[in-house]
């Protein structure tokens, strides 16, 4: 399992993300350009010295995230965290193997990476609600994933 944030433009919210994935021993990548430099003083703040163990791989591109997940055998299945869901995350079997993606706190993903994903995933909420805050509703989804992954 691992997570995936498209260029983020939150330090706060990637370095609490990359921080959870260190403590749930999820690995973590991070699909460039991010709105910030991931050198950042609050980036670093949040994701506190657990960067340092984390299992981080970046990728300079969607297109050369979609090449490494290309290369990988099976294939990871790319499931997206989007508002757009076609499904409900509680009611997915989740993979060993999955990618969980979420987008930018600003604008989510393009249609390019809405179309690349096999599975659209959202977090049922109250009408007239819009969204979670990114951190929490991938922490959500994670919590899900490994729990039924255990």
């Amino acid at each position: 399992m691992r997570l995936a944030l498209f260029q983020p433009d939150i330090p706060q919210n990637a370095g609490t993300l990359l921080r959870t994935c260190a403590c749930l021993g999820v690995g973590a990548d991070l699909v460039e350009p991010a709105g910030f430099p991931t050198a950042d003083r609050n980036f670093r703040r949040a994701g506190m010295d657990y960067l340092d163990a984390l299992d981080l791989r970046r990728h300079a591109s969607f297109a050369a995230f979609e090449a490494w997940r290309a290369a990988k055998l099976p294939r990871r299945r790319l499931v997206l965290l989007t508002t757009a869901a076609e499904a409900d995350y509680r009611d997915v079997a989740f993979r060993a193997g999955d990618v969980l993606m979420v987008g930018r706190e600003s604008a989510g993903v393009p249609a390019e990476v809405h179309d690349a994903a096999d599975l659209r995933l959202g977090v049922p909420m109250r009408p007239g609600f819009r969204s979670l805050n990114v951190a929490v509703a991938a922490a959500m989804v994670l919590g899900e994933a490994l729990r039924q992954l255990r």
